[in-house]
């Protein structure tokens, strides 16, 4: 589970206490032991494991290698799961890589019927998100990163892409694990062309990294467009310093501007105290030191590396969290620390996005 689908899929599944997850990857598939006990230990198995980039006849040998595989896996040792298997609207078109995950549903369809097992196919169109390898997963991951790292992006095919975020695709996988079915599945996207996506994700860029302005996000794709724009930016943008103005009475600076609005709240924290220690889906979420001394402590999910963030309010600065990343803040100074937080949208007890997780 170490790609796009699969990363988003597992962060999704683990804020669910009825899933146990069992990943697989590269290594499951080189060990035929490994792969037993991966096939035994299931009750539904999302097969997303397969090659998308690359010489054409590779990609479709590959994916049809390591469907096979999976199927001899499973009548090796007498297992019958449901399959969900992840494919991709490119099987309306003439491409080896269509056609190879036309092949793999057919295979996968016909080893389900002869062990009377559920088999879901899901058709994908053009799935991006944070974590998402540029040059590889998805023309979003590459304008992001590009526009992340001061590089100019070019259109090179202005083609229509149908945009879909990986979370909504967890939300639906993790939907037919509920309830199975044995029938084949299309996702719908977005219509954008790569013109007209290019030009919003270069407004992000100069809105969010030049201007400092949070910019106007009219729908759900827009945040999850955006969201995936900042996660380029984790973590050698942060903290940011705003500008300071000063004069005889002081000093002034903004701390949040935004064409949205939301939600800004003020909170102090005794000396040793932590708060946080949970991740959010979407939420786009900024913490400000304005007194005290604090480390905010930030991990992606699933890993093993914590990045530490030094702020004070003798110099006030802030991080802005990256979705599906746990986060914290403790007060490591003397004195009460206070912090201005500042969300995107107003707070909805109806939809809190909030999932504890240690850092």
């Amino acid at each position: 589970m170490d790609g796009l689908i699969g990363w988003h899929l597992r962060t999704f599944l683990h804020g669910q206490p009825s899933i146990a997850i069992v990943p697989a990857n590269r290594a499951t598939f080189a060990s035929e032991e490994n792969l037993s006990q991966f096939v035994s230990s299931c009750d539904v198995i999302v097969h997303l494991a397969g090659m998308n980039r690359g010489d054409e006849q590779e990609i479709a040998r590959t994916n049809i290698a390591l469907t096979e595989t999976l199927v001899k896996a499973l009548d090796r040792n007498d297992c019958h799961p449901n399959i969900v298997f992840s494919s991709s609207i490119q099987v309306f078109r003439d491409t080896f890589y269509g056609q190879s995950k036309r092949i793999c549903a057919e295979k996968l369809a016909e080893w389900a019927l002869k062990r009377e097992a559920v088999f879901t196919n899901l058709i994908l169109p053009h799935v991006f998100g944070e974590g998402g390898k540029p040059f590889y997963n998805s023309v979003v991951s590459t304008f992001c990163f590009q526009l992340a790292n001061g590089q100019e992006p070019r259109v090179i095919n202005d083609a229509t892409l149908e945009l879909i975020h990986a979370q909504e695709v967890a939300k639906k996988i993790y939907d037919i694990i509920l309830e199975p079915q044995n029938h084949e599945i299309t996702l719908t996207g977005t219509p954008f062309s790569v013109g007209d996506l290019l030009s919003k994700l270069t407004r992000y860029a100069q809105d969010y990294r030049d201007k400092e302005l949070v910019p106007l996000l009219n729908d759900r794709l827009d945040l999850q467009l955006f969201n995936t724009f900042r996660s380029y930016l984790y973590p050698k943008h942060y903290p940011v310093s705003p500008v300071s103005h000063g004069d005889h009475r002081g000093t002034l600076f903004e701390a949040t501007k935004s064409l949205n609005g939301g939600h800004s709240f003020v909170s102090t924290t005794k000396p040793g105290v932590t708060r946080g220690n949970h991740y959010h889906y979407s939420k786009f979420e900024r913490f400000l030191v304005v007194s005290g001394q604090a480390v905010i402590r930030i991990r992606k999910l699933f890993s093993d590396e914590v990045i530490d963030f030094h702020v004070s309010g003798d110099n006030p600065q802030y991080v802005d969290i990256s979705t599906l990343h746990a986060h914290s803040i403790t007060n490591v100074g003397q004195s009460t620390l206070i912090t201005l937080f500042w969300a995107l949208g107003l707070f909805d007890p109806n939809n809190l996005d909030t999932v504890s997780e240690a850092v």
